[in-house]
């Protein structure tokens, strides 16, 4: 069942890749690029390249990330070609420099389509909101990929541009082994970023075997390619989740990459339900994931 799971939704990326992607030939940019030790994004990032190798787009002739765009390189790799934005969870107030790139991005080349690929929205403030979607009202041809229903829902009713549910790019991966032995029993992969949930996990972290840690830093990466440095981070995130006989996560790619290497876990969720919106819109049939409201519940779950 987890493998039918990763297969469906590896055949949706495959819809929306080969809709949106450039004919083989046709140079295109990839922007947004995840620079950063967090593994999701890095994830999504990979996943992306494999889907457009998949469909014959081949690689980016543009890549940058937020902060180190060239209009001119831009233009001159891509004369013509859409711009897609790389995916994740960044659609919103609450990781601003990526939104204030996008919203750069709608406001500069109306002459050109630009393709969000798939997203969760959340904005804290409904002025942040409405400004970005006065932004999209501008753009004649922006097409919007959400990840959950919550997400399509907002878009629908406050953005009015072309909006759809795909899932997370990272499937794109498909199925993974394990990259090591596991040598705890669990392995609990939790949040220390502004996402966290407000919660009390002194009861997980006192479980007998059990191994608390996040993502979030690295030794230096020294591959200069952007998706050679997007391996590296994978390969270390897949090191960490491999350690565990069993998982507990309140991160959404803790949750994916588990399900693509076949790990039993439980998930909680971050601060804003992105998880649990996730896991309801395209992970729920899989026998390898339970879903906890409460420590409690993440507890009783690894006990069944």
């Amino acid at each position: 069942m987890s493998d039918s799971v990763i297969a469906a939704q590896r055949a949706a990326l495959g819809d929306l890749y080969r809709r949106h992607a450039p004919p083989p030939g046709t140079p295109y940019a990839l922007v947004d690029f995840p620079d950063h030790p967090n593994v999701g994004d890095s994830a999504i990032w990979l996943g992306e390249i494999a889907m457009l190798r998949d469909i014959g787009a081949g690689d980016p002739a543009y890549v940058c990330r937020w902060d180190d765009f060239d209009e001119a390189a831009f233009r001159a790799a891509c004369p013509t070609g859409p711009i897609l934005i790389h995916g994740g969870g960044n659609l919103g107030d609450v990781w601003t420099h990526h939104q204030r790139f996008r919203e750069m991005l709608l406001t500069r080349f109306r002459d050109r389509r630009i393709v969000q690929l798939p997203q969760s929205i959340h904005f804290r403030d409904a002025a942040n909101r409405d400004h970005f979607a006065a932004i999209v009202k501008g753009h004649p041809d922006f097409h919007l990929f959400v990840r959950d229903e919550a997400s399509l829902a907002q878009a629908r009713r406050h953005l009015g541009c072309p909006v759809e549910l795909a899932p997370d790019s990272a499937f794109g991966l498909g199925t993974l082994p394990r990259a090591v032995a596991p040598d705890c029993d669990i392995l609990m992969l939790l949040r220390s970023d502004s996402e966290r949930a407000a919660r009390d996990d002194t009861g997980l972290r006192a479980l007998p075997g059990a191994v608390a840690l996040d993502w979030l830093t690295e030794d230096a990466v020294t591959a200069t390619d952007p998706t050679a440095r997007a391996q590296a981070r994978v390969a270390r995130g897949l090191d960490l989740l491999s350690r565990g006989e069993r998982i507990v996560t309140d991160r959404l790619h803790g949750h994916i990459l588990a399900l693509l290497l076949g790990i039993p876990h439980v998930i909680l969720d971050n601060d804003y339900g992105k998880v649990a919106a996730y896991h309801a819109a395209w992970t729920a049939a899989s026998p390898l994931v339970r879903q906890a409201g409460t420590v409690e519940d993440a507890i009783a779950g690894l006990a069944a």
